[in-house]
């Protein structure tokens, strides 16, 4: 009996010490378990759970993996309490059934590349801790050339599912990134632009089919979630309706020879008279043709500061028909035969994602970038009218201003202009000359010195308001800009959200909206600028119940 007592204390002991410890043990325990229970799987928990107190040097390294901006890793944002790799599909629902049974944020990640960090770090009050869900073990991607399609799964990268494509036809391809080791699950959430979307659209315009797992944990196909949450989960950005599990491409043809090539100006070879005309031709030209530009600064040969543009191109085509192209719509910027080069569609992949010419393709199956992580802030434009020279020039000064700076100037048009702005949540069509994308980076961790470049692109994007689209300033949504707006730990409302969901969606946001309050009733699918629900229950038809 003495001996049962003591056993009995001893328990209660144990008990309230265990109750006294991080909460974030007891979380991490607890979803171990709840994850072992509802899998039918046994799960290895050396190579699948990762916590920052069992195992710290394998949680940062599994952290780091992906991750592309450094200052979303700084001692201030806060980190998962847990990072789980899902290792098969049923995994994704466990994860779900037990974040709610846990009543704890869940997280999502298939490649990392969020420009604010949101699928693996939070911004938010320290006291709303989070799970990530790491997608990097499901990659699998199952190519059928006859039936002119592909499902992939999500955490596989677009230079894996390109390269996969190559292997199995040398004139079908797909119209997505130019980044090769971008995640394609949360790519084609955005929109998923690339240089054939002037042919072809979109890589969200351009997918048949989705398996997700919803707010109940289901796994749903096109026929299951119905039209209306199909249509907001292709460009309606990540993090709000479900998690997904694989999306079904539909591929498009490609010529066995397509024609690439970089042409910089400086400007003291003209680079304000060719970007002028850049912008009246580069969204009107043949739809072959893609001519984005990199801009950078770089030092003249008189030794002073300049800024150089690299017209970087690619043509689904030979060289003889693009320069007859060039020379009927954009002589100006003096293209010649020896700027051509001829290859294949996937070795225009590596082209276009500037891989060294000796880097073979079968590299893409790494899904590895091109440079290591850094500190940097991005933010984004759309072109609606020409930048006047004088704006032009304005620009040039701005830009010299700061240390490391890069813009990026992406030409619509084409098949673009052609696709109903509601078609899918991306918006942004008919009437763009093009994208500006601005960024600055920065390598060390000082915060006055991250202060000093985000306040200097802060005051690039101020200067450029004159310039871009209004009635909304229009952003894009896979370019996260915090800068924006942000959800106060998930519960702003529409007005309050509409600030940064006009801009990303124009008015496709209210139909976002109506989505997912009737898809995720309950917003358990939400970061810092998760689409917010409506204070009423929604029918299945989308419309309103209760006021």
């Amino acid at each position: 009996m003495a001996s049962s007592v003591s056993m009995n204390i001893l328990f209660s002991f144990i008990v309230l010490f265990s109750a006294s410890c991080v909460v974030s043990y007891t979380i991490q325990d607890q979803f171990y378990q709840c994850i072992t229970l509802h899998s039918d799987r046994s799960i290895p928990f050396s190579t699948a759970f990762f916590t920052p107190t069992s195992n710290a040097t394998s949680f940062n390294s599994v952290l780091k993996s992906t991750a592309k901006n450094l200052r979303c890793l700084a001692p201030s944002e806060q980190k998962p309490l847990l990072i789980f790799t899902a290792l098969i599909e049923s995994h994704v629902q466990a994860a779900v059934i037990c974040a709610k049974e846990l009543k704890i944020q869940l997280r999502v990640r298939s490649g990392g590349h969020d420009y604010e960090g949101i699928s693996y770090t939070s911004g938010m009050r320290r006291s709303v801790p989070f799970i990530l869900l790491d997608f990097a073990k499901l990659r699998a991607i199952k190519v059928d050339i006859e039936d002119n399609s592909a499902w992939v799964q999500a955490g596989a990268t677009i230079g894996e599912v390109f390269y996969r494509i190559s292997e199995k036809s040398k004139t079908h391809g797909y119209p997505a990134g130019l980044c090769t080791s971008l995640g394609i699950g949360g790519h084609i959430t955005g929109g998923a632009y690339g240089p054939m979307m002037r042919k072809y659209g979109l890589g969200a315009d351009n997918v048949v089919d989705a398996r997700i797992v919803d707010a109940s944990g289901r796994v749903l196909d096109r026929a299951l979630m119905g039209e209306d949450l199909f249509w907001a989960i292709r460009g309606g950005g990540g993090g709000s309706f479900g998690i997904i599990l694989a999306w079904k491409l539909r591929l498009v043809p490609v010529p066995s020879t397509v024609t690439v090539f970089t042409v910089p100006k400086t400007l003291e070879t003209g680079a304000t008279k060719v970007l002028n005309k850049w912008q009246h031709a580069a969204h009107k030209i043949d739809e072959d043709l893609f001519i984005r530009i990199l801009i950078t600064p770089a030092n003249s040969t008189n030794g002073k500061k300049t800024v150089v543009t690299a017209y970087q191109a690619l043509f689904l085509g030979r060289t003889d028909r693009l320069l007859d192209v060039m020379n009927h719509s954009f002589p100006e910027l003096g293209l010649a035969r020896k700027d051509c080069v001829e290859m294949s569609w996937i070795e225009s992949v590596n082209y276009i994602a500037g891989y060294p010419s000796n880097i073979k393709p079968e590299f893409l199956l790494e899904g590895k970038p091109l440079l290591p992580p850094v500190y940097f802030k991005a933010k984004s434009d759309f072109l609606r009218v020409p930048v006047p020279v004088t704006g032009l020039e304005g620009m040039w000064k701005k830009f010299l201003q700061e240390d490391s700076p890069m813009m990026i100037w992406n030409p619509y048009g084409g098949m673009m202009g052609k696709i109903s702005e509601s078609s899918i949540p991306f918006p942004h069509r008919k009437g763009v000359i093009g994208k500006i994308q601005y960024l600055t980076a920065w390598t060390d961790a000082d915060k006055k010195s991250a202060d000093k470049h985000i306040n200097w692109i802060r005051g690039l994007y101020e200067y450029m308001e004159p310039f871009v689209s209004k009635y909304p300033r229009e952003a894009y949504v896979n370019y996260r800009d915090l800068d924006l707006g942000m959800n106060k730990n998930a519960n702003s409302n529409f007005l309050e959200a509409s600030v940064w969901g006009k801009k990303y969606f124009k008015n496709n946001y209210d139909r976002l909206v109506l989505v997912k309050s009737k898809v995720d009733p309950d917003n358990f699918f939400w970061h810092e600028q998760s689409l917010p629900i409506l204070p009423f229950k929604v029918g299945q038809d989308g419309k309103s119940l209760i006021h």
